[in-house]
């Protein structure tokens, strides 16, 4: 017994020794193509190790005849054989890529980043089977565990195997060192060349294998919150109802993995923008202030829509006029951002420092569909803190509301506006550096095509995170990596360019007759802002300011009557017109300013608000359709949504007198939570009759009633305690699922083999304002310095590539670098994972570059 437990104790450390051999995944996508000197790459050795683990287990499990012994028998002989399978396709995958670089000091694109991810799912399986190697033994092995663990690493490696088929074909549509097909290649044709990937496998057990293990975990995260938060939007829960079904994605892998998929395949862009818009919740929007750098100044400018006039290069004045396309008239919201207060600086006057003499011009990312300069506060405030500059950050309008180009065209204008406020600013104005990351790389890209068209000064740098620099469908490898992408996977990123780049493809149209008949509340549902409501949450309107309780709402405004009577939405995040003054209005961080009507103008808008929309009206607030009543039948009840208990008296003092209702007849409802609200010589709430037991001879259309109002009494508790913890979390409550939705959530559980070409049916315009890539030789040429950062595994990775490529070979100062193991928008996890952080501080080091170019490092190679 002694002898058998030291031969035990031997194999196991022969078999750690054996583990230290290779390194952990992920594999790193800058030497993976490296070559020894025999001419066998040294990966070959970690494929051939991974075959001979899964030979000797099969051999070890081949015998025993129990179910979990023959699946994993199974299990590690289907991974030895997808092994023989994918060797070579890799192989060829990996002698070519290097020729697809942009220099050899800065290696990455797509192909390259599709030999790490195999290299990382081999390490992945290899790290697995060797665990199954050390523990087979034991009197505690887990077969039941294992087996899932080693079916699901097959179905990984099959799935890659299909990818890297799809790369074969690219490699044939396109020469050497190009990414994009040169000639017209459709995605479905491309998908049509070999057998539908299974996406299914790359969000479970196996999710984030590519990705460094600091990441993994709040990848798995995210993907678990998605899961959970598509059973509250779906299934009208709630934020308890989301926390308690999100349990079972947590220890259900192969669930979570399905509900994802079905979500990227058949969820709507409000879907996504609602999903993305919980990083602007109340508790989030604490976090920048609590655990990233202090700053002075933390405001929000609102530029009024008016001309403006500014000089080109040529000193001839031109007038820029305020953009109106889509949503018409709207003031500008532009955040800004300093370490320090300077003189002349907007509400500053205190200060004593100098202004500055430069300032970041940024735009945030967000898909064009959702998020703010505050979400991306995170990384901002740490930016301003460290580059000493102001930062001027632009909050544009976000599609489907408000789709390409009018982001651009705010962007442009704002920077018109920057020309002549370099004081308001804080700044001088010596030297401009653009930046962005995401979209917002994508709109300071365009916005500089556009500025070098116009003739007018060009920023003085250039800044670029994993930028979308192409938005069209073409296909290249990078574009691959969505499938498997748990932050951007490919719907999401199909359908936020649908909505961006092609609005009448996308499903919404503000003028469309189907959303004016089947608008299901008397409030609009359409805007998707934090200012607003972003189609699941509806969030106060002064959530830039401290919450003052359940119903600190904004009274009724001309805005909100105007929206009503249109039945569509405006702005993404424009504030209602009472906090938008003729000259640049200001903002702190933790107060709205506003003024409120005076009281005979508030009474005529209430007034207005009844007649058009309550009392006219021949839908309840759910949407239904009513019988309408002569106005002295007393049992006609009106909802009424208003915003706090005094406007709700008052509305009851004002209309009583108009129209022959009885005392108890008005009743005035929130209409987020259904509660109603106390009359004023009452201490009880403005109820229903009371229950009382039908008798016989009522007969059952009375049982009826009660059951209907018994239900109707539990439907407003179970809202009453929405809005209590919607309070509590800064969200609100959840809108009742349309037929659409409905439609959805059948799909969502259901496993479905679908090819993601049927995302493409639809095309984009070859726009130099849309794509950057596209835009004429000859103003990419004048073009300032620019610096690009990305990740191996950024889906927009080829873009960044081929940008750069082209501005090198124009003869443009540029350079670019990609980092390891990160995913698309780390920035924003810059205060939760090192490598992320590291990469911002990169990202100072290259603005500061930019900010000062004498006196960086000579440019060698066109680079900086």
């Amino acid at each position: 017994m002694r002898l058998k437990f030291i031969t035990r104790g031997v194999r196991f450390a022969s078999s750690t020794l054996k583990i230290m051999e290779f390194s952990d995944p992920p594999a790193s996508a800058s030497y993976c193509c490296a070559e020894s000197n025999d001419g066998i790459p040294p990966t070959f050795a970690m494929y051939e190790a991974l075959k001979d683990s899964c030979q000797n287990n099969a051999t070890f499990f081949k015998p025993d005849d129990t179910e979990n012994g023959q699946r994993l028998y199974q299990g590690f002989m289907t991974l030895s054989d997808h092994i023989e399978t994918v060797w070579p396709l890799v192989d060829h995958v990996r002698k070519v890529a290097p020729q697809y670089d942009f220099d050899t000091k800065s290696p990455g694109n797509g192909y390259r980043s599709f030999v790490s991810v195999v290299d990382s799912c081999v390490l992945y399986s290899l790290k697995l089977s060797r665990q199954v190697s050390t523990g087979r033994e034991a009197l505690l092995f887990r077969k039941s565990h294992f087996v899932k663990e080693i079916e699901s690493c097959g179905q990984l490696l099959a799935s890659l195997g299909t990818c890297l088929h799809h790369l074969q074909t690219l490699l044939g549509w396109a020469p050497p060192g190009e990414l994009f097909p040169t000639e017209h290649h459709t995605p479905e044709e491309l998908f049509s060349q070999a057998d539908t990937i299974n996406q299914y496998c790359f969000y479970g057990r196996c999710l984030g294998f590519q990705f460094i293990p600091s990441m993994r975990g709040i990848l798995k995260g995210i993907s678990i919150c998605m899961a959970g938060f598509s059973e509250a939007y779906y299934c009208h829960g709630n934020v308890i109802s989301s926390v308690w079904t999100g349990g079972q994605y947590l220890i259900n892998p192969e669930l979570r993995a399905r509900r994802i998929v079905n979500i990227s395949q058949s969820a709507s862009i409000e879907f996504c923008k609602a999903f993305w818009f919980l990083a602007e919740s109340e508790i989030m929007k604490r976090v920048p202030s609590l655990m990233s750098s202090t700053v002075a100044v933390n405001k929000i400018i609102t530029i009024p829509p008016e001309p403006l006039t500014v000089t080109t290069l040529e000193d001839k004045e031109i007038t820029v006029l305020p953009p109106t396309v889509h949503i018409g008239l709207q003031g500008l919201n532009i955040r800004l951002i300093s370490v320090n207060k300077r003189v002349g600086m907007a509400g500053e006057s205190s200060s004593s420092l100098p202004p500055s003499d430069g300032v970041l011009f940024h735009c945030h990312g967000g898909g064009f569909v959702a998020q703010s300069s505050k979400s991306h506060e995170t990384y901002l405030r740490d930016w301003a803190a460290k580059l000493n500059v102001p930062i001027m950050s632009i909050d544009y309008s976000l599609a489907p509301q408000a789709p390409f180009p009018r982001a651009l065209e705010e962007v442009y204008y704002a920077y018109c506006w920057l020309l002549n406020n370099f004081k308001t600013v804080g700044t001088t104005g010596k030297r401009i550096v653009f930046a962005g990351d995401s979209a917002g790389a994508n709109l300071v890209a365009a916005c500089t095509v556009k500025i070098l068209s116009t003739g007018l000064r060009k920023p003085d740098g250039m800044f670029l995170a994993y930028a979308p620099l192409n938005v069209n469908f073409v296909p290249s490898p990078a574009r691959l990596l969505c499938l498997m992408d748990p932050i951007l996977p490919f719907g999401f990123m199909m359908r936020c360019l649908k909505a961006y780049a092609s609005p009448n493809m996308s499903g919404y149209s503000k003028d469309s007759k189907d959303d004016k008949e089947n608008n299901q509340s008397v409030l609009p549902n359409t805007t998707s802002t934090p200012s607003d409501t972003n189609g699941f949450l509806k969030v106060s309107q002064s959530q830039e300011g401290i919450s003052e309780g359940p119903s600190s709402f904004e009274e009724v405004s001309p805005s909100d009557l105007a929206e009503l009577q249109a039945h569509k939405s405006g702005s993404e995040r424009r504030k209602s017109s009472d906090t938008t003054i003729s000259a640049a209005s200001l903002q702190s961080e933790h107060t709205v300013t506003g003024t409120t009507p005076p009281e005979d103008k508030s009474q005529q808008y209430v007034t207005d608000f009844l007649e058009r929309y309550v009392l006219d009206s021949d839908t309840d607030s759910e949407g239904r359709k009513l019988n309408k009543a002569p106005n002295n039948d007393v049992s006609q009840r009106y909802w009424i949504c208003i915003r706090t208990r005094a406007q709700s008296r008052r509305l009851m003092r004002m209309h009583r007198a108009s129209y022959p209702l009885g005392r108890d007849d008005l009743k005035c409802v929130c209409h987020v939570c259904n509660r109603e609200i106390e009359s004023e010589n009452s201490s009880t709430l403005v109820a229903e009759k009371p229950l009382t037991v039908p008798t016989e001879e009522e007969g059952p259309d009375n049982r009826m009633k009660i059951k209907t109002r018994i239900s109707e009494a539990a439907t407003g508790f179970m809202g009453a305690m929405q809005t209590r913890l919607a309070y509590i979390t800064g969200s609100s409550a959840i809108v009742r699922p349309t037929q659409e939705d409905l439609a959805v959530r059948t799909n969502l559980d259901a496993l479905i083999a679908r090819s993601p070409s049927e995302e493409f049916i639809f095309s984009v315009p070859r726009d130099p304002y849309l794509s950057p890539y596209w835009a004429d030789d000859e103003l990419l040429k004048m073009f300032p310095p620019v610096r690009i950062l990305t990740v191996h595994l950024d889906p927009c990775l080829d873009d960044c590539v081929m940008f750069a490529k082209k501005l090198k070979t124009l003869g443009n100062v540029v350079g670019i670098e990609v980092l390891e193991g990160l995913p698309h928008g780390f920035l924003n996890f810059s205060l939760m994972v090192k490598e992320a952080n590291e990469g911002s501080k990169l990202c100072v080091e290259r603005m500061k570059q930019l900010f000062d170019l004498d006196a960086a490092p000579a440019a060698a190679d066109n680079q900086l």
